[in-house]
């Protein structure tokens, strides 16, 4: 089964085929129960405080033999918890400079991780230049409950909440950073009911909102866009320092804009240099989570709000194996 939407809907269908002993629903829909894959490999965490030991060893064995039913999966691992997840891994996407493509990684990114069974949500931290809520075709403004927000869904699968969505279109955010910062804590302090990570779409650079962002909520990791040429790859170093003196773990660096396929002769051509970031991983012993071209068809999907998430799954792999660490 090689399309990660229809996996994804079969690991749920099969934790749902395994009844919830303190409910009628199935391990999925109550909560209880998550599973997602990497390649071949299939990891279950099944929250079972309340039950007692029989129980606990019935539904180990339930998961086991669902998942393990399912074409394509060759090892099951079931993980078996005590606690409720505590909230959702904030996952930071950052460049260190604008102009690299990192709102396009982070809404691919997303929705990739969505299609295998991540229940993830995206916020756009990108305050003064908010982008998501034309990429993702959710310009609706979000409603509040509680006092909270509660995020706008989306038709790709990936709720989200972004400043772009409370101001008006073309206006001006001037806020100074104090301003800047409660508007991020109202992004990340949401109704993100359910969600296991929350990928952040970071502005560029190193200042207020993002020493806000990191000291305020802690990421969990931070993955790292740069073009392979010189100047983006300087400013991208920026930003691992910043996180690196901040504690945050490095998940990785990608690629972006790496060789343009020209539609008409089918000749390569790399305007932006080539394997300038994967050299600068190597250099700093970070890892490479892989290379995303120059594409017209991204930029065509991303205008229409319709992202296409094929370029990016081999990054998703590398981010969806770090969060099953």
């Amino acid at each position: 089964m090689s399309d990660p939407s229809a996996f994804a809907a079969a690991l749920a269908a099969a934790l749902d085929s395994i009844t919830d002993p303190s409910s009628s629903q199935g391990l999925a829909a109550s909560g209880r129960g998550r599973a997602r894959r990497v390649d071949a490999v299939v990891d279950a965490v099944i929250e079972v405080g309340g039950l007692d030991s029989a129980q606990r060893e019935s539904i180990e064995q339930q998961v086991h033999a669902a998942l393990s039913a399912i074409p394509g999966v060759e090892q099951v691992r079931v993980l078996l918890t005590a606690e409720r997840a505590q909230g959702p891994k904030l996952i930071a996407v950052a460049s260190g400079k604008g102009g690299v493509g990192k709102s396009t990684v982070a809404a691919n990114l997303a929705i990739a991780l969505a299609r295998r069974g991540v229940k993830v949500g995206l916020v756009d931290a990108d305050i003064y230049g908010p982008s998501q809520p034309r990429l993702l075709d959710a310009q609706i403004q979000p409603e509040a409950h509680d006092k909270k927000l509660v995020p706008v869904p989306t038709k790709m699968g990936v709720p989200l909440l972004s400043l772009g969505q409370l101001v008006k279109p073309g206006q001006a955010v001037a806020w100074r950073g104090p301003m800047a910062g409660n508007a991020l804590n109202q992004l990340v302090d949401a109704h993100w009911d359910g969600a296991e990570a929350l990928i952040v779409d970071m502005p560029p650079g190193t200042g207020d909102v993002q020493l806000s962002m990191i000291q305020k909520h802690k990421p969990a990791g931070a993955v790292i866009v740069s073009t392979p040429q010189d100047l983006a790859l300087i400013d991208a170093e920026r930003a691992i320092d910043l996180f690196n003196k901040a504690g945050v773990p490095m998940i990785g660096l990608i690629e972006n804009m790496a060789g343009y396929q020209c539609p008409k002769c089918g000749e390569i051509s790399d305007p932006f240099g080539q394997g300038g970031a994967e050299a600068e991983a190597r250099r700093l012993g970070l890892p490479f989570l892989g290379r995303i071209p120059l594409a017209i068809e991204i930029r065509r999907a991303s205008d229409a709000g319709t992202p296409d998430p094929t370029p990016f799954e081999g990054v998703a792999d590398a981010v969806a194996a770090w969060l099953n660490r």
